[in-house]
């Protein structure tokens, strides 16, 4: 009990966190791990996180009553958040004729490093510069954005760790993983676990082999732009596209997310998640390719722990999520143009198995 009483007071320290001031480390059993975390934190992704020593009485608490707890002591002074439809330009100094340095995203955060004649200057992980005030949202409004896009993670810190299908260790096997993989929370049992979100259903890990991260995304410096246009026309080299007709690799690639993100969901679901990834293709506030959808810093979850890249390798693909990826390939949305999708956890959007897409 003292044990999970901690990790709670824990999670209430990472979201505390969220005014970016600092980037703290965990004590973790694995040390390792943190260098495979500090390999995320390129283009638009943070970890965040901190540990608290002193036990509380909040017992069965969810997610979201943790960050409601939390957010009556968030120091909002230096956080800022963009508030744009697609993105900002981030400028060397305080003008619109400056040297433009990088960009900031939709619903991507930092911290206020100075403020002069209605300009910015900020920090989003490597970027730092200039942004006009008028594309930024302050204080309660920041923190309110923030909460609603941020999200907490676990990653594992054991060699080897059992998923369940229940809270319990007696409870069906439905996975074993490695060390570095990474899961979306739901919740935070009272009992010594986490409910995970493990390939579209629900599923269980003893609390002591995760380790808890809250996540907010990050904008892109210049230079982490062309690297990922550079990976991006590199891939394209190995496709031909017509309309939405492309090789059996990036084929089979798109099964494979599919599959770790909705291989429990029913197949309505699965050609929803493979939707999602061919109307960001198709936006222009994404990458123009499948590969770079899939691999584009901070977005799923899978793909950053290089689990699509094991279920690809395998050739383990469950045969429901090959014609997913085929209908979805061929142009057919049953999601409209939405761009977005997670656990549904009561956020407005449109409701398909478990999950909601926005």
């Amino acid at each position: 009990m003292a044990r999970s009483r901690r990790l709670l007071v824990t999670v209430m320290g990472l979201i505390v966190s969220l005014c970016l001031t600092s980037v703290m480390g965990m004590t973790v059993e694995a040390g390792s791990n943190r260098n495979y975390l500090d390999s995320l934190n390129g283009g638009v992704a943070a970890l965040l996180s901190m540990e608290n020593d002193n036990a509380a009485e909040l017992i069965n608490t969810t997610m979201e009553e943790i960050s409601q707890k939390a957010s009556e002591q968030i120091d909002v002074s230096t956080l800022v958040m963009a508030n744009v439809r697609n993105a900002l330009n981030v400028r060397a100094e305080a003008s619109g004729n400056s040297k433009k340095v990088g960009k900031l995203y939709k619903d991507c955060g930092g911290q206020i490093l100075e403020q002069k004649d209605g300009w910015t200057k900020l920090q989003s992980g490597n970027l730092i510069g200039w942004a006009k005030d008028e594309y930024l949202l302050f204080g309660e409004e920041a923190k309110a954005l923030a909460e609603s896009v941020g999200r907490t993670i676990a990653v594992t810190n054991a060699d080897a760790l059992n998923i369940r299908k229940e809270a319990h260790e007696e409870a069906e096997v439905l996975s074993v993983v490695s060390k570095g993989e990474i899961f979306d929370v739901t919740l935070v049992e009272e009992n010594g676990w986490v409910r995970i979100e493990y390939e579209g259903q629900d599923a269980f890990v003893l609390s002591e082999f995760v380790d808890l991260e809250f996540k907010l995304d990050y904008g892109e410096t210049n230079e982490e732009i062309k690297a990922r246009k550079d990976a991006d026309r590199e891939a394209k080299r190995y496709v031909n596209y017509g309309e939405y007709t492309t090789d059996e690799e990036t084929l089979m690639l798109l099964a494979a997310l599919i599959h770790c993100e909705a291989g429990g969901e029913p197949y309505e679901g699965q050609v929803a998640v493979g939707a999602v990834v061919m109307n960001r293709v198709r936006s222009k506030a994404y990458p123009d390719t499948i590969r770079g959808v899939i691999y584009a810093s901070g977005q799923f979850s899978p793909a950053m722990s290089g689990k699509v890249d094991r279920v690809l390798a395998s050739g383990k693909i469950y045969p429901s999520c090959i014609q997913a990826a085929e209908e979805a390939l061929s142009g057919v949305s049953n999601v409209g143009d939405l761009t977005h999708f997670r656990r549904n956890d009561g956020r407005d959007g449109l409701v398909i198995g478990n999950h909601v897409f926005h």
